[in-house]
């Protein structure tokens, strides 16, 4: 979908730097001022009624003391949008003006292929809008009235941007070309088809939807056929393009995304009037592939989405992540449920099948008994693996014993895939009540299948997705410098409780971290807090999690080589474990008026710190001198110490 390679990471500094946080950010959520510098609203990631969410444009970071959600520009985007890290860049250089260079794997024109990209998203936008004028015409009446007859009003065809391709040969090529598109930008745009007297437009006499991806832009369309003389199929969409690739988008994500990441849960339906229909019902999380079967591509999408990360351990009853599947109840509908129980490892979130008893799609459903009706049929939703489970057991003869011993084989390996390992036994016995037979008989064949079959019992697929277990967190450092990654170089983090906002003592070192990190150039500005910052080391800080934050202050350059992306360099180098702390760091409101102000506050906040730890270094002098005994050089060594310490000490409290 994207240009190949690796992106320089130059370019990536210049996507943090010139695309302004506050206003990417303020799209999705109303920001008002927190302070001098500060900005705070509602956190779009969690639900709350009192705003905790910070952004600090300053030091171009955002922040939800709520949830602890916290990180850039490029890592919001990823989180609202659903984006992989270099499709957020992307999709940012776009509207900062950044040309990004792509490195790896050989150097291509980057430049070209961004421009093409470009091109092609204007050609859609420019086609969508056409489409949808072309709806009002006389000819699109067709159009209309099969919206009509499902229960879509004219309001309705505006929220999902239907139109009209009319019946011709070239209506929207000519369009196109009119609007500067040139032959080789429409071949490559999907939009067209070609032929032996030159390209023409690939959909004509239908009604269209625009596929749009996450960001909201169009990338393709689906469209139906509507006159009894259009001898294609009854569903053609956009052929594969450099940015539309059906394994990768799923229609209705735009408007779905919202809800699909407040509510932890997707809707997946077969077709887009069935996405329109859940839509107006009050199912604003619904979503539906285009002309192929969900995969595993889809499953990554959908997983960013909700936050279905693999961090928890999935448990029945529990209020993580929900995939809810729509199904027709035929063969067709049964064989898809199978495809789906494929992938169902590959999500942490909890899978299931909401099905009509007579078979109807929720568009049907709306249109018969309102939208009442299509809720009710969520609410009815089953777990996936029993629906599988059933489906198995209708293909055998349950009267017979030769049926039902063979339906057991099919459905024990099933039961073994549940990947909540304490329900298995309950789906077990209740296996053996369908299939008429001891529980004990059956619970045997399940686990047969399970230490044969596919690993489903693995500790892993516990973890859902047959994600890895956790690592363990290595221990806390004492002394001596912190320890390192041989391979990336970064600080390896300690992980541990979050530490405690209220101890005066963290306080401080949190308000020394914020100052050196929201106003670098102000500390180096005021001689006597940059010589208080070269006083200090990671001995200051009692808090573990601080100190390595200070380590990787210094192993960033210190704030005298603070470059505009400075919180993201100290973050690169504190690693992604201790990412969002730095983030709350960075955006937690310093209590001093005036940016000018900033020089003299960091002294003053520096010069407690360094004074804690002067205090805490003259208590160790005293005890080392009283073991050493009075009159011993060990005893006048560390009072000499002390003498020194305490004059630098008074100096301190005189500032």
């Amino acid at each position: 979908m994207r240009v190949a390679g690796t992106i320089n990471r130059d370019d990536i500094a210049a996507v943090r730097e010139r695309a302004p946080i506050e206003d990417i950010i303020g799209q999705h959520v109303s920001l008002k001022s927190a302070g001098v510098g500060s900005l705070k609203g509602l956190c779009p990631f969690h639900d709350e009624r009192s705003p905790s969410f910070h952004v600090r444009p300053a030091a171009g970071r955002w922040h939800c003391f709520g949830c602890g959600e916290g990180g850039d520009v490029i890592e919001f985007v990823m989180r609202m949008d659903g984006l992989p890290f270099a499709e957020a860049v992307e999709y940012l250089a776009e509207r900062a003006g950044v040309t990004l260079r792509y490195e790896a794997g050989g150097r291509r024109s980057s430049e070209s292929g961004a421009s093409m990209r470009r091109r092609l998203l204007e050609a859609h936008r420019v086609a969508a809008e056409y489409f949808r004028a072309q709806l009002a015409t006389p000819e699109a009446r067709i159009a209309r009235d099969f919206l009509r007859e499902r229960g879509f009003d004219r309001e309705a065809a505006e929220h999902f941007g239907c139109g009209y391709a009319p019946q011709g040969w070239s209506h929207l090529t000519d369009h196109l070309r009119k609007s500067g598109f040139t032959e080789p930008e429409l071949k490559a745009s999907g939009l067209v088809s070609e032929g032996q007297r030159g390209v023409y437009d690939r959909f004509r006499g239908r009604l269209v939807w625009p596929i749009r991806e996450v960001t909201g832009d169009v990338i393709g369309f689906g469209a139906r056929r509507l006159h009894e003389d259009d001898q294609g199929p009854k569903y053609l969409n956009t052929p594969e393009t450099q940015i539309y690739k059906k394994s990768h988008v799923l229609y209705g994500l735009d408007l779905a995304k919202g809800a699909i990441r407040s509510e932890r849960t997707t809707v997946v339906v077969e077709g887009y009037t069935d996405v329109m229909a859940c839509h107006l019902a009050g199912v604003t999380n619904a979503v539906a592939t285009c002309g192929t079967a969900f995969g595993e591509d889809h499953v990554k999408v959908v997983r960013r989405l909700m936050g279905d990360t693999g961090q928890t351990q999935l448990k029945v009853g529990s209020h993580g992540a929900k995939v809810v599947f729509t199904f027709d109840g035929d063969e067709a509908g049964q064989n898809a449920a199978l495809k789906s129980f494929a992938l169902d490892q590959q999500f942490l979130a909890q899978t299931f099948v909401a099905v009509d008893p007579e078979g109807m799609d929720p568009c049907d459903i709306r249109q018969r008994d309102g939208d009442d009706a299509v809720k009710r049929l969520m609410e009815r939703r089953v777990p996936l693996f029993e629906f599988v489970i059933k489906a198995s057991l209708a293909a055998h003869d349950l009267e017979t014993p030769e049926g039902r011993v063979a339906a057991l084989r099919t459905a024990a390996p099933i039961v073994a895939q549940i990947r909540d390992r304490a329900i298995r036994p309950e789906y077990g016995r209740r296996l053996a009540g369908w299939l008429g037979m001891e529980p004990a008989d059956v619970l045997r064949a399940v686990s047969q299948a399970g230490s044969r079959g596919s690993g489903a019992s693995s500790p892993g697929r516990a973890h859902g997705g047959g994600a890895p277990a956790p690592q363990q967190a290595p221990p806390p450092y004492d002394d001596g410098p912190p320890p390192m990654d041989p391979e990336t170089g970064q600080i390896v983090t300690v992980s541990a409780a979050r530490p405690n906002p209220r101890d005066p003592v963290v306080r401080a070192e949190a308000l020394s971290l914020g100052v050196l990190l929201q106003a670098p150039r102000a500390i180096v500005e005021e001689a006597q807090a940059f010589a208080i910052y070269g006083e200090l080391s990671r001995e200051a800080f009692v808090t573990a999690q601080y100190a390595q934050v200070f380590d990787a202050i210094a192993a960033a350059g210190g704030p005298a080589d603070a470059t505009a992306d400075w919180v993201g360099a100290v973050v690169e180098q504190v690693g992604p474990d201790l990412a969002s702390l730095v983030s709350q760091l960075a955006v937690t409101p310093l209590p001093h008026d005036k940016p000018a102000e900033a020089g003299v506050y960091g002294r003053s906040v520096l010069a407690r710190l360094l004074d804690n730890w002067l205090t805490r270094r003259i208590a160790d002098l005293r005890g080392r001198m009283q073991r050493a005994g009075a009159g011993t050089d060990a005893a006048q060594e560390a009072f000499a110490e002390m003498l020194r310490l305490e004059a630098r000490r008074r100096e301190l409290r005189e500032l």
